[in-house]
């Protein structure tokens, strides 16, 4: 065995032998603002693979209010938040977004990824145990193993299998945490019996609202307002880097929940705090949101058109109820496969493999935005169609 702390790195060859293959899908270099049509790499292409669900990040009054926030405040707070990095603009969206979803008090993360592994690893103390869906994000996966509590796993949507961590975990206190949309799946938390088992067992409900803010639910609050159980979520997340158009992360609560994360949260406190120009895009963000309902309305009319279509085809969709639409191609070089044949056609997607998806269920991961034209969508339907076929995915 080699003393040398980097053989693992010199061993790595797997992104080498796609590029050799012509099917590295990763770190493609975007030319143009983000929208349904992008330029990548000297060539338009359609986009079918981005979280931009409202098509705010290239609103004007969103990037206005960047620019705004920039003359103002400058480049960097050139600090953390505990320290020197808070100012009114941070606590204005902070207020805001609290407002909006409906809790006592929120604070700002620097992304999304920081706010659940700052609120996970210090909600969850020794001899406390967090309880997640096996397809939980990432980002709370390593929320949950910074934390010094255990971490239980329960099968996908499965609330017998959540029952059964509950009753194993019986007397410790426990945290359930899920994502109201689950970024691979598409599919929705079962949010009603996950609550009526978090009062059985006394535990809390912790949703991730990364994909489902300003997506479901009435007023676009997500999962809770969808169920009409918004009580029911004791801690709310939800990153801006989505619907919200900017970069940063969410934590909503009770005014005390947040005050211990503030002061508790090590990728809150040891972290430089967002630069302004993104909490001002944030800011104009929320107003949108609130300001323009027919955005989200066209986004769901625009999944269950590409739901029904897809399904027409004979593709494999899986339990998808949100814009995002996973097809289901098989092993993961059909994936890749594919995802360089639509590249080549013009359109921009997301291949999925193992270990994100279970072996020989990779995926071509599709996903829409209130700006999609029905010419764009047409084509995305064209263009798998025919590569679908290509591969044998359908007949």
């Amino acid at each position: 065995m080699s003393s040398d702390i980097f053989e693992k790195c010199f061993d790595f060859q797997t992104a080498n032998e796609l590029k050799k293959m012509g099917y590295y899908p990763y770190y493609h270099r975007v030319e143009s603002q983000q929208g349904p049509e992008i330029t990548v790499e000297g060539k338009k292409r359609v986009v079918v693979c981005s979280n931009n669900y409202l098509g705010l990040a290239n609103h004007p009054k969103v990037i206005e209010a960047s620019l705004k926030a920039t003359k103002q405040y400058g480049t960097s707070c050139t600090g953390s938040r505990l320290l020197n990095g808070t100012n009114d603009l941070h606590e204005k969206v902070e207020r805001k977004f609290a407002s909006f979803v409906g809790k006592e008090d929120a604070i700002l993360f620097t992304t999304g990824h920081h706010s659940n592994l700052g609120a996970l690893s210090c909600l969850v103390s020794k001899s406390e145990v967090i309880i997640t869906d096996k397809l939980a994000h990432a980002s709370i996966v390593d929320g949950c193993r910074l934390s010094f509590g255990q971490m239980a796993r329960f099968r996908h949507n499965d609330m017998s299998d959540l029952e059964r961590q509950l009753i194993k975990y019986q007397g410790k206190r426990a945290l359930i945490v899920v994502d109201g949309i689950f970024s691979m799946e598409g599919d929705i938390a079962q949010l009603p019996e996950i609550s009526k088992l978090a009062k059985k067992y006394g535990a809390r409900v912790f949703v991730d609202e990364a994909h489902s803010l300003g997506v479901i639910g009435k007023n676009g609050r997500g999962t809770g307002q969808h169920f009409n159980m918004e009580d029911e979520v004791d801690v709310l997340m939800a990153t801006a880097s989505k619907s919200m158009a900017s970069i940063g992360g969410f934590i909503a609560s009770k005014a005390e929940v947040i005050d211990y994360i503030k002061h508790s949260a090590r990728s809150i406190i040891f972290t430089a705090s967002l630069p302004s120009a993104c909490v001002g895009a944030i800011d104009a963000a929320l107003d949108l949101i609130q300001q323009e309902p027919e955005r989200r309305i066209k986004l769901m009319d625009t999944a269950k058109k590409m739901k029904k279509a897809f399904k027409s085809l004979g593709f494999n969709v899986n339990n998808s109820e949100s814009p995002i639409i996973p097809v289901v191609v098989g092993t993961d070089i059909i994936a890749f496969k594919m995802w360089r044949m639509l590249f080549d056609e013009g359109v921009f997607a997301s291949p999925v493999v193992t270990p994100a998806v279970p072996e020989g269920q990779a995926i071509i991961r599709t996903s829409y935005m209130a700006t999609h034209t029905d010419e764009h969508l047409d084509f995305i339907l064209e263009k798998l169609k025919k590569v679908g076929k290509a591969c044998g995915v359908i007949d």
